[in-house]
């Protein structure tokens, strides 16, 4: 990608009816007039930008979606305290496709990794200050007085004498001919006026009125409902179908063969679902993926077995300290599949227009949904127009685009609106899982330190996976035939300077922050053939939930305590030092507990945020029950700290859930086994512990939040469980009195 300047970057232009649109163009490549719908009319199509119009209102494109990790307020907030406007004042119009939306991070138009905030941080707010600077040389100019004498606030310049001010929407037709500047200060932080201080929820009160659209909750004149039979097992391919008695029930439209199953059209969605259940379909499962959790650990053991793997990371001569170590610890650690669950279930509506195709979609891909769309519909990206709607959870899950391919192709067919619907059962049945990961370690122990480590980490890459879904979105000019070409030379290329290297398997893994003098990390590719994806902190909830038991059954053979043994592996890694030393005093480390129960302590970093945990666990009535967890967590600045709260407080739900319940199994026949929330269990909220978030005041640039409370939640509650029972857990879920000695 090529640089451009400053002046590139940022453009001025004036909009019709006197409305000053100030167009914020990020580091990508131009986009097309037609690539993006402007909310004012007359607005020209930038990558993030901003609008004031003659009325005084102000709107700011978001470039990230909304799933409930706060983007619309965080970045939000970035833009208004540039733009000295209160954020509660910006409309938020979430983005279209366009290039010039692609976030740097990944080379797509995706919302992930825990890194909005930390890509919008310096450019979101350059561009505000850049629309600041232009509003009070207008000013000036019509003042006649020096720019460094006016002062902004609350979408006003303000005179030197105190007593004239301008609103913004006075001095449009002023700002319209201004030149933009080249360069801009930004605020110092001792002036912030709403980052690190603005506490309230943008988008609270349509959420709590039901005036927020899910894309569950898009409705369109003439709109069919839509459900899709898919095969019962992974691989398996339609032979055929009779639909007779289908076609006979009350509100039936439409049964039709789609690239994935069997689609039925009703007047609602209900009567689709009954209409489903009477189809009698023929499967060709001679290809089917028939694999259990039990039998892809078999495969794993195996492959680990055969091939040392790639190494990742390589200090010293691990082999050779660990040959001639005293004292070793070997240990191996199963993480399973997991589903992602999500609140909203997997849903989308389609419309074929007079110029091609509309799509409204809870995705956390907008451009890769636009390329799953023209994949299944007959009409080109340039075609198709995808509108992003709040999601009701990612986690990942709305990476993969499927159930875009699936409402494309039954509405081309149909030529009328239809609203695609999964049923739980369906989405945790026909999910993309969190990968299913082998650990085995072996340490050398002497003098109370680490000597040696070796990690082998043996599962599938998610690109492998992914690709399919990525590639074309980075081409959406390639023509539809090399959709799947592109995503085969994306995989060959994986590590080149075309594809960025998968680091899935291994990440929080290979940088393991203990000081170890010979340490080697290993990977050893190994794929069952069941379809996987991004889940909530990716590599890192199963990596850290390996490392983390496994420093603490170091400390346990060395006879020390817990925290003591890691802080004296934390000489060079202050940040690690010091969240750990803050959770363990705000939880009492080491003073007395009541009977049955005990503490477990874990520490990860993940996405650029340091975060240990202490929790306090027991057993009851053969359960076992987390009464309390305790949490430091250093993520650099804070745009808000109660976002900052919540997300680590919801990281560490999630990760205790699927340390107490999670995994989905298949039966023999190739059928996975769990299908709604009463068997793929998620905490309740009488389970919920008392949650204790310290958060680290910080001068560093700020990092994710959405994921990193997740990854040390697991072992820290395996580690407290195995201080309670003497019994380790070596692979979750964790049971209760079954776990591994």
């Amino acid at each position: 990608m090529s640089e451009v300047s400053r002046r590139e970057l940022f453009r001025l232009g004036a909009a019709g009816s006197g409305a000053l649109v100030l167009g914020m163009v990020l580091p990508g490549c131009a986009t097309a007039p037609d690539e993006r719908e402007p909310t004012r009319v007359g607005a020209w199509s930038p990558n993030a930008w901003l609008e004031i119009d003659p009325q005084g209102g102000v709107a700011f494109t978001l470039d990230r979606v909304e799933m409930g990790q706060g983007t619309v307020t965080g970045i939000t907030t970035l833009v208004a305290e540039e733009l000295a406007v209160a954020p509660e004042n910006i409309e938020v119009v979430f983005a279209p496709v366009g290039d010039a939306y692609i976030n740097p991070q990944y080379g797509l138009q995706v919302t992930g990794g825990s890194a909005s905030v930390r890509t919008s941080w310096q450019r979101v707010r350059e561009a505000g200050a850049r629309v600041r600077a232009v509003l009070l040389a207008s000013a000036a100019e019509v003042w006649q007085e020096p720019v460094a004498s006016l002062t902004t606030e609350d979408g006003h310049v303000l005179h030197p004498d105190g007593t004239q001010r301008l609103a913004y929407r006075e001095l449009l037709e002023v700002a319209s001919r201004q030149g933009m500047p080249e360069k801009v200060t930004l605020r110092r932080p001792e002036d912030f006026r709403y980052i690190g201080k603005h506490n309230r929820r943008l988008d609270a009160l349509a959420k709590v009125t039901g005036e927020a659209r899910f894309g569950i909750d898009v409705e369109l004149e003439g709109m069919r409902y839509a459900v899709v039979a898919r095969p019962p097992a992974i691989g398996a391919r339609l032979v055929s179908f009779d639909d007779s008695r289908a076609r006979q029930l009350p509100g039936v439209i439409d049964v039709l063969a789609i690239e994935r199953g069997v689609a039925v059209v009703a007047e609602s969605y209900w009567q689709a679902m009954k209409a489903r259940e009477e189809l009698s379909i023929e499967w060709d499962e001679s290809d089917a993926v028939k694999v259990t959790q039990d039998s892809v650990f078999r495969q794993y053991r195996q492959a680990a077995d055969d091939s040392a793997g790639d190494t990742e990371r390589n200090e010293g001569d691990a082999a050779r300290a660990l040959e001639n170590a005293d004292q070793v610890l070997e240990a191996e650690y199963e993480a399973p599949f997991l589903a992602h669950a999500t609140m909203e279930p997997q849903n989308a509506t389609a419309m074929v227009t007079d110029w091609g195709l509309e799509v409204w979609a809870p995705t956390q891909g907008p451009d890769m949904a636009r390329i799953a769309a023209a994949r299944t519909s007959g009409y080109s990206p340039g075609e198709i127009r995808v509108h992003t709607t709040f999601l009701g959870g990612g986690f990942g899950r709305r990476l993969t685009q499927e159930y875009v391919e699936e409402v494309a192709e039954i509405a081309s067919q149909r030529k009328e609106p239809i609203k695609l619907v999964w049923s739980r059962e369906d989405d945790i049945r026909h999910d993309v899982f969190r990968p299913a990961m082998l650990h085995r370690f072996h340490g050398a122990l002497a003098d109370g330190r680490v000597r040696a480590w070796d990690h082998q980490i043996t599962g599938p890459l998610i690109f492998d996976w992914f690709a399919r879904n990525a590639a074309a979105a980075q081409y959406p000019w390639a023509p539809r035939m090399f959709y799947n070409t592109l995503a085969s030379v994306g995989r060959l290329t994986e590590d080149t300077f075309l594809t960025p290297k998968d680091h899935s398997a291994i990440e929080g893994a290979v940088d393991v922050p203990y000081a170890v003098p010979d340490l080697q990390v290993r990977h050893t590719h190994s794929d069952a053939g069941v379809p996987v994806s991004y889940w909530r902190s990716v590599g890192h909830s199963h990596n850290g939930f390996a490392v983390e038991t496994f420093m603490d059954e170091l400390a346990h053979r060395a006879g020390e305590d817990p925290v003591a043994f890691r802080l004296r592996h934390l000489e060079d890694s202050p940040r690690h030092r010091d969240v750990l030393e803050r959770a363990a005093e705000a939880a009492d480390w080491g003073a007395p507990l009541p009977d049955g129960r005990a503490r477990g302590v874990a520490l990860h970093r993940s996405f650029g945020t340091f975060v240990a945990q202490v929790v306090e666990a027991g057993i009851e009535d053969g359960a076992i029950r987390v009464h309390r967890v305790t949490c430091a967590a250093d993520c650099g600045r804070m745009v808000n700290p109660d976002i900052v709260r919540m997300q680590m407080e919801g990281g560490i739900l999630f990760g205790l859930t699927a340390a107490l319940y999670g995994e989905v199994d298949w039966d023999d026949n190739g059928r996975l086994e769990q299908s709604n929330f009463h068997d793929y269990t998620l905490m309740r909220h009488d389970e919920t512990p008392e949650l204790n978030i310290l958060l680290v005041e910080s001068g560093e640039e700020p990092q994710g939040v959405g994921e990193p409370g997740t990854p040390p939640a697991i072992p820290a509650l395996g580690n407290a469980l195995f201080a309670l029972t003497g019994e380790r857990q070596r692979r979750t879920p964790f049971r209760a009195g079954n776990a591994d000695a």
